[in-house]
Order: C-alpha cells, then sequence, then structure tokens
C-alpha cells in the first residue's frame, strides 16, 4: 500500500493545503484542499472517502469532488463515492453543507437512483475493509466535535496512523499500545506560547504532544501534522527540544509512506 499526502497545514496558504490522505488510488482519509492537487482522472479512481470529523478544513473537498467526478463515473459506470464517518458527522454533513444553500445535495444527485455520493457511519472500533487486504480501524479521539482517527492496516498488520484532531486522550493511547505501529502521524497546531488555545480547541501544543508520547514505549516515527502556515519554525523547535526516543520530524507536502 502507498499513502500520499495531499495536504498536512492546519490553515490555508501559498503552497499549504488542508489535511487529506491518498490509499492507493482509490480511498482518501479527509478531504481538506489538498484534494485538488489531483487530478480529474485521479480524482474519478476515489472509491471511499473515511472523514475523521466535520471541521471545515477537513471535510471541503467532498462535495467539490463529488461535482467533478459525477458525470465521469457515471459514464464508467462505477457507484457512488462512499463517505464513512461518524453518524454525527454525517448529519452535520447533511444538514450544514448538502443542503442545497451551501451545496447541492449530492446523495441525491444527478439522481436519488444513481447518486454521486453515499454516506455509511462508523463507530469507534470498527475495522472497516476497504479491499485488497486492507483495513481500517476506526480510533477515538478527542476533539470539540465528534472526532476519530484511522488505523490504516495494509494487511501485515504494521499499522500507519493518523489520530486525527485531538488532544489528550488516555483511551487512544491504550489502543496504540496494543497495535504494531509503521508510523504515527499526529497534530500538533499550536506553539507553547499558545497552550490555553490549544486546550480549549482540544489540539495539542508542544508540552502536552510530549507528555502523550511518552505512553509509546517503543520507539517510533511520529510525523506532526497540522501545524499552521508560518508557524513551523517555532512548533517544531519546540518539539525538537523534548525529551523522546522517538524519531519525530514534520509531515511534508506529497511525503509518500510505503506500507507493506
Amino acid at each position: 500500500m502507498k499513502i500520499r499526502v495531499l495536504g498536512c497545514a492546519g490553515a490555508m496558504a501559498a503552497g499549504h493545503k488542508t489535511t487529506s490522505f491518498l490509499l492507493d488510488d482509490d480511498v482518501l482519509i479527509d478531504a481538506g484542499s489538498g484534494v485538488g492537487e489531483l487530478s480529474a482522472e485521479a480524482m474519478a479512481k476515489v472509491n471511499h472517502i473515511f472523514v475523521s470529523h466535520s471541521h471545515l478544513d477537513h471535510v471541503l473537498s467532498i462535495g467539490l469532488l463529488a461535482d467533478t467526478v459525477q458525470r465521469r463515473r457515471a459514464q464508467l459506470g462505477l457507484p457512488a463515492v462512499q463517505v464513512h464517518a461518524l453518524a454525527a458527522t454525517l448529519e452535520a454533513l447533511k444538514a450544514h453543507i448538502f443542503n442545497g444553500v451551501i451545496w447541492p445535495d449530492f446523495t441525491r444527485l444527478p439522481s436519488p437512483e444513481r447518486p454521486a455520493l453515499s454516506f455509511h457511519p462508523f463507530a469507534v472500533g470498527d475495522r472497516l475493509d476497504i479491499g485488497g487486504g486492507r483495513e481500517i480501524e476506526v480510533l477515538t479521539a478527542a476533539h470539540t466535535v465528534p472526532a476519530v482517527g484511522f488505523a490504516v492496516n495494509p494487511g501485515s498488520g504494521a499499522h500507519w496512523v493518523f489520530t486525527g484532531d485531538t488532544g489528550p486522550n488516555p483511551a487512544l493511547w491504550e489502543r496504540l499500545a496494543e497495535l504494531k505501529l509503521s508510523d504515527l502521524v499526529i497534530e500538533c497546531a499550536f506553539a507553547n506560547d499558545e497552550c490555553e488555545l490549544a486546550e480549549i480547541s482540544q489540539h495539542h501544543c508542544p508540552c502536552t504532544l510530549g507528555e502523550e508520547l511518552k505512553k509509546l514505549t517503543t520507539p517510533m516515527r511520529v510525523h506532526i501534522t497540522h501545524i499552521k502556515p508560518g508557524e513551523r519554525a517555532a512548533v517544531m523547535a519546540a518539539v525538537g527540544a523534548l525529551q523522546t526516543d522517538h524519531r519525530v520530524t514534520a509531515l511534508e507536502h506529497f511525503q509518500e509512506f510505503e506500507l507493506k
């Protein structure tokens, strides 16, 4: 399995795209502005979108992708793109985006019989088969809205984990301790001088991140995501000062992971 980083910034600016990861060529994890890096042909190959939570930087491209691919997928006889999320997240998308005011309801367009999108609820702990021996487990997250993370198993049992947007969350680390991990992608949205804001918004700053990483006893690769444009130097300087045995680096736009 190959995972490609389409976007990993905590906000938008030139050269900075918000969260989205492409698994092989047919699965997206989150659909922020990074989806716009794909060609129309590549977008048409996406069969599944897994959504961590309802915030705009993670969902803004779902409707735009649907509009782009609906005709091409219909011509190819392909089914609706499946959107997988917590029931509360799907309800938020229906009420606040696919409501005919912000964006057309592509769960009923171009026709109710053959829509561009279909919604599929999951729950924390679910393990979803995405074909080819690949599996995605839904992980707990603690955020200001209902949220999850994802553990991607390419079939080998070595999981690539994206925690989603989350602050300190003991249940997450209890589960991660039970998994074989290849890589951990975790957000650190604020520098240490903004720890109060990080706490209010249920994100990490370096000081809380350091305490959480102590709960992983096996040294591993840790990749920092969701840094806001212009904040990378401050965040990564503080992260680099943490006392940890893990190899911690900033996630890069277009970075690729090969999972076996």
